[in-house]
């Protein structure tokens, strides 16, 4: 008479214990047409098949975005720019507070913050945007808040400039440039790019260098930037090297999610580098210190673990 009761207890309590074998997370990417969106891919198929129980759900992100997404509990994974995080462990706009819940898993590679300028525009430094009509991305974007600290650093804001749009699409930005209506673009991607190499096939261009007292400024102001270089003959008709702002795209997850989780997830990515570099090619000839820099955001224990094993922290 009872065996039907116990059947549903023990019915129950099999159900209860499932949760505890699956792991569901949240992994924020990035924008449709971006590179985040199939290295996310990727990353969920290695993850899934190298962390046992671990089941993630892939969603659309931005650099900042991802930062908050994580930190207000909405997912516990996800791409970021490195620079831009700090600004959110600093508390610094556009965030609105402090993010207290996101750490570090990974560096992946750099991005490089290019300034474009048409060659007839005759500009050779920063401090040769006053009076120019300049676009980049719309407000709160990466590359969008360094071209204003590039503008405050050099004594500028946007009302010194004689115009300036904010286009969403790097195309858009593109064809305003090839058509004269602009003659400054910054952009934030990885080098070469490919809206810079339309441009190129169009129009003569420079690639402007950052200087030094920017450099140091900026650095001063964020640890998360630091100089790069776009080496000679990356585009058309560039004959030297071109000193450029950086940043790193890198992985940073809640700091709450379980540490062995993070440390089999870590060590998934330093044993897959290859695989990574298949799908975004500047991941090429990253290393396991690489991935392990400090770049001013507090490091998650699963993959501080797993760096110091392997002697790379």
């Amino acid at each position: 008479m009872n065996h039907p009761i116990r059947a549903i207890t023990l019915f129950a309590c099999a159900t209860l214990a499932l949760p505890a074998l699956a792991q569901q997370v949240t992994f924020m990417t990035g924008p449709q047409g971006g590179s985040w969106i199939p290295l996310g891919g990727a990353l969920k198929s290695m993850w899934e098949k190298d962390v046992p129980g671990l089941s993630i759900q892939q969603t659309p992100g931005a650099g900042i975005a991802n930062v908050r997404g994580v930190d207000e509990g909405k997912a516990q994974i996800g791409f970021a720019n490195s620079a831009t995080t700090v600004d959110g462990v600093e508390g610094r706009p556009p965030y609105p507070k402090k993010t207290t819940k996101v750490c570090q898993v990974a560096n992946l590679y750099p991005q490089y913050f290019q300034v474009v300028a048409l060659k007839d525009a005759n500009v050779k430094s920063f401090a040769d945007w006053k009076g120019k009509s300049l676009v980049t991305q719309p407000k709160g974007n990466t590359a969008e808040i360094l071209t204003a600290d590039v503008l405050k650093i050099n004594g500028m804001t946007y009302q010194s400039l004689g115009k300036v749009n904010f286009q969403a699409a790097y195309t858009d930005a593109v064809s305003m440039m090839k058509d004269g209506h602009a003659q400054v673009f910054t952009l934030g991607t990885t080098s070469p790019a490919s809206a810079v190499m339309d441009l190129a096939s169009a129009r003569d261009i420079d690639i402007v260098p950052v200087d030094d007292k920017t450099m140091s400024e900026l650095n001063k102001m964020n640890p998360g930037y630091h100089k790069l270089i776009i080496k000679a003959g990356t585009y058309p008709k560039q004959d030297k090297d071109i000193p450029a702002i950086g940043y790193t795209t890198h992985v940073i997850a809640a700091c709450d999610l379980p540490e062995d989780t993070v440390y089999k997830m870590t060590k998934a990515m330093a044993t897959h580098i290859a695989d990574m570099a298949a799908v975004v090619k500047p991941i090429t000839g990253l290393t396991v210190k690489d991935m392990a820099v400090d770049i001013g955001v507090p490091m998650h224990k699963g993959a501080a673990k797993y760096y110091k094993e392997v002697g790379a922290m």
